[in-house]
């Protein structure tokens, strides 16, 4: 027993030489230094410097055994201090949707209704007229100040018409899933009193809001959209260009190192890569295909995804789109709206075309992804989801990752399913934030508290949640969705304890849900998420450490630096 024993100690001996001889000779390209690095490792979770070779992680570990690996050439990046994790994964938002909120009238942050026709007055004085005036992010709910006019909970367009008659106006809810169009676009549209019953077969899935007198207020939800968007000339590619780039400096600007685009066309795609070829695409990205467009996922699926050895370009998910959103009440309910006696939301997308999709994309290697906001949505797509995987018993559904985006309102019974099933539930924090001081009037108490932003029942049944923003539907800054994962209040920091407490997230797993969970979410958890050697050097950089300070502070925490593959792609100050 002595023999092995020394035996085996010589052998441990020779292994840390050889070690030992390989750091010596293997020098490292970039070094950071002095910093407080969180790695979302649970064999090492937590590290004061990292060594990066060829874009990849070469060592983790403390400030001394790192210098060891510094050369003639090497970069030494003293972190001052400051907090390093792995680079923050936005796990379902809208790229080009960012960068037109950029170029367009932003209305995330206006306050009122009058405010709105403010900043839509402002930009019919620049056009010219007959030119759309276009904009988002307006969202009455949040409004400090309701107009004294309202129908069915949203605003009336008198107010928006009387500053723009020769413009047409056209401005989306930040939910995507309304739009406020002013008279002139109605009437371009043939939208008006005696018109408007024969408009309802192109309505089917949405509504048209109208008043008492059945009067068209401007308001068009769901599936009605697309009555006056058809009419919104189309975008250049030179302007979705600049969209895109504006995007991604957000992205980095922001720490955002990967990014999970919720449902575009081949157009995307095709100047993603146009953009990788150009060096212009300095974030990596994974895209889910529409599903509006039932001829393109059949053509993906023939040819199969396309995994970039790069991991830059990833297409690998197809993306449908099941109900609406709570704001506008299209969110597809089991029980009636609490605020709206008789009414359930939509369903936007027919569970059979969902249950053909999921055979489809079990058959060619995609992954499915499937917008369900409210309890009956997410029921009925489980359902779908369990008829698939039931039909290919040799395949581990575990293996196959589908998932469901938002995943908001949920039965009881339909929550450990997700663990069941490894459905990943793609959430976003954000929006407990913002809309659950309102959503407790559209669905009462009892299911707000019973499966309404249910982080901790999901994770304890098996589930992986996946965080993000939603972006443009919220600001794309991860920091506000983070502090609203352990804190469950609004951005003012209320109410004093929170939200059902019970479900928020500990500081670990609101990171993780936002790194190495959101790598899992797209099949590269062996690739990044996490600071470990042998995976790409992506990491984030912040002024102050989120894992301690105050919640409250996380909110004014900022991004001091984006890596992705080693290279230092923004510096703030």
């Amino acid at each position: 027993m002595k023999y092995i024993r020394q035996r085996v100690l010589a052998a441990f001996a020779i292994l840390a030489l050889a070690i030992s001889g390989c750091s010596t000779h293997e020098t490292a390209d970039t070094i950071f230094i002095n910093g407080t690095v969180y790695t979302v490792d649970e064999a090492n979770p937590k590290a004061e410097a990292v060594a990066v070779k060829d874009g990849m992680i070469q060592a983790v570990g403390n400030q001394q055994d790192i210098l060891k690996f510094q050369g003639d050439d090497t970069k030494v990046v003293d972190l001052n201090r400051m907090t390093m994790t792995p680079g923050f994964i936005e796990s379902h938002a809208h790229m080009m949707g960012v960068g037109y909120n950029k170029l367009e009238i932003d209305l995330m942050y206006v306050k009122t209704y009058d405010e709105l026709v403010e900043k839509v007055a402002e930009a019919v004085e620049k056009a010219e007229p007959g030119d759309w005036i276009t904009g988002r992010g307006w969202h009455q709910d949040k409004w400090i100040e309701k107009p004294d006019n309202m129908v069915k909970g949203f605003q009336t367009h008198e107010k928006l018409s009387a500053v723009s008659p020769d413009n047409p106006v056209w401005l989306r809810h930040a939910s995507g899933h309304a739009a406020f169009g002013n008279a002139k676009a109605m009437e371009l549209a043939g939208v008006n009193n005696l018109s408007i019953e024969s408009l309802q077969g192109e309505v089917e899935g949405g509504e048209i809001i109208k008043d008492d007198l059945g009067n068209p207020t401007g308001i068009f939800t769901e599936r009605a959209e697309g009555i006056i968007g058809k009419l919104v000339p189309q975008e250049t590619e030179e302007r979705a260009e600049q969209a895109l780039e504006l995007a991604i400096q957000e992205c980095l600007r922001l720490g955002i190192t990967s990014f999970h685009d919720a449902g575009s066309g081949q157009a995307y795609v095709d100047r993603l890569l146009r953009f990788k070829e150009q060096g212009r695409l300095k974030i990596r990205t994974y895209t889910m295909l529409t599903g509006t467009q039932p001829e393109l996922l059949k053509e993906w699926a023939d040819k199969g995804p396309m995994i970039d050895p790069d991991h830059q370009v990833t297409v690998r998910a197809f993306k449908l789109h099941t109900d609406g959103a709570l704001g506008s009440r299209g969110a597809w309910l089991l029980e009636e709206y609490s605020d709206r006696p008789g009414h359930f939301g939509h369903e936007t997308v027919p569970m059979e075309r969902v249950g053909q999709v999921a055979l489809m994309a079990l058959e060619s290697g995609f992954q499915l992804c499937s917008h369900a906001i409210g309890d009956r949505a997410n029921q009925e797509v489980l359902d779908q989801y369990e008829m698939a995987f039931n039909k290919f018993p040799d395949l581990n559904p575990k293996d196959q990752r589908f998932r469901i985006e938002h995943a908001q309102h949920l039965s009881l019974d339909d929550i450990a399913r997700f663990g069941e099933m490894n459905v990943i539930a793609a959430m976003q924090a954000i929006h407990m934030s913002s809309d659950r001081p309102w959503a407790i009037d559209r669905l009462g108490e009892r299911r707000i508290v019973e499966g309404a932003y249910v982080w901790q029942k999901l994770m304890e049944a098996g589930a992986t949640v996946a965080n993000g923003t939603d972006a443009p539907v919220e600001p794309l800054d991860p920091l506000p969705s983070f502090y609203a994962s352990i804190a469950r209040k609004t951005l003012q920091g209320t109410p004093e304890g929170g939200y059902e407490a019970d479900q928020a997230m500990t500081r670990a797993q609101a990171l993780k849900s936002y790194t190495l969970d959101g790598a899992y979410a797209e099949f590269e958890e062996d690739f990044k998420g996490s600071i470990e050697v042998g995976k790409a050097a992506d990491f984030t950089v912040f002024d102050k450490d989120i894992m301690t300070i105050p919640e409250m502070e996380i909110l004014d925490t900022k991004t001091m630096m984006t890596v992705v593959g080693g290279e230092i792609v923004y510096e703030g100050n």
